[in-house]
């Protein structure tokens, strides 16, 4: 049966039952009838339900973050874990899924002789709705009226907002043909492949200009364009890392990075917490620069939860929050 028949007799009614099936609005009570008037008014008026947010990035600009408020969110998180996360993904898509994490992803990439990193440029604001639509809410899933109104919770102005709860799973529904596809391809070529958000990496031993073409022949057909500027390309000769991770024998954090992190401590015990940020003339409360330094820390434990001297320090920052 064609798809344009699936849901040739199904009535508005039917439609709004399905909807209300989803529980979107869980843990609230709220009847039937009202929850129908609310994701119509959620759907027809998205922009009224987010606030915008400039965050810094490393190279001094900004990026958009929009933020949704209360109702919207809870909506998009229940659609998230009651219909979104049902769908799969690619096994080569390494974030934004259970079991996902940075270290995780990094060790797929150990000692290659060669590291290609290919980023992709405005990620979240280049998936359209119709990417959207056609990948997250697919007719073989769903009528389409309810696939638009649903599309339209997860979208704004046309396109996938970067702050919604369901916008990170669905930006790997997006690209799961692409993921596929191109790590079918790597495998056969002897070619590790995986992909982080808007990050690909590609390690072994392999002609890096004839991956970097075959990657951006299949993103110009879907609408995105690589970032020139951030193209990649590293020996084994070089430091090789992979979401701020070295992978170049085994995953570790730089030691740059930890190294940090010992003066921080050091500094700390020598003359005290407080006394230590008067003398650096940080003005942060102490309460705040110590959950910051324990992040810190916990990201080095995550990688190797065996260092000794780093579960040290964090014994010794839980210390210093409860005094």
């Amino acid at each position: 049966m064609a798809y344009s028949d699936l849901w040739k007799y199904c009535t508005a009614k039917h439609c709004n039952n399905l909807l209300i099936s989803l529980d979107l609005f869980a843990p609230m009570d709220m009847a039937a009838d009202r929850q129908i008037a609310c994701l119509y008014e959620l759907s027809n008026h998205p922009e009224r339900h987010y606030r915008t947010a400039r965050l810094p990035k490393h190279d001094g600009s900004f990026r958009r973050i929009d933020i949704p408020d209360f109702l919207m969110k809870t909506v998009q998180s229940n659609l998230l874990s009651h219909f979104l996360e049902q769908q799969p993904i690619s096994p080569y898509a390494a974030a934004y899924h259970k079991g996902a994490a940075p270290a995780v992803h990094a060790r797929l990439h150990t000692g290659a002789k060669q590291l290609l990193k290919l980023d992709i440029k405005d990620f979240f604001p280049n998936i359209t709705f119709s990417m959207v639509f056609q990948t997250a809410f697919p007719h073989r899933l769903l009528p389409p009226a309810a696939g638009v109104l649903l599309t339209n919770l997860c979208c704004l102005r046309e396109s996938l907002p970067q702050g919604s709860p369901a916008s990170p799973y669905i930006s790997n529904l997006v690209m799961r043909s692409f993921d596929d596809y191109i790590g079918g391809w790597c495998a056969e070529q002897n070619i590790r492949y995986s992909r982080y958000c808007d990050d690909l990496t590609f390690s072994g031993d392999f002609d890096h200009e004839m991956v970097f073409h075959k990657a951006r022949g299949f993103l110009t057909a879907m609408g995105f364009a690589l970032n020139n500027r951030k193209t990649c390309r590293l020996s084994s000769g070089q430091r090789q890392t992979v979401t701020g991770l070295v992978v170049n024998e085994k995953v570790q954090v730089s030691k740059a990075y930890r190294r940090s992190i010992r003066q921080e401590i050091y500094y700390c015990r020598k003359f005290g917490v407080r006394p230590h940020l008067t003398h650096c003339h940080k003005e942060i409360d102490p309460i705040f620069y110590l959950n910051s330094l324990a992040g810190k820390i916990n990201w080095v434990l995550s990688v190797n939860p065996e260092d000794a001297e780093f579960s040290a320090y964090r014994s010794q920052v839980r210390e210093w929050l409860n005094m």
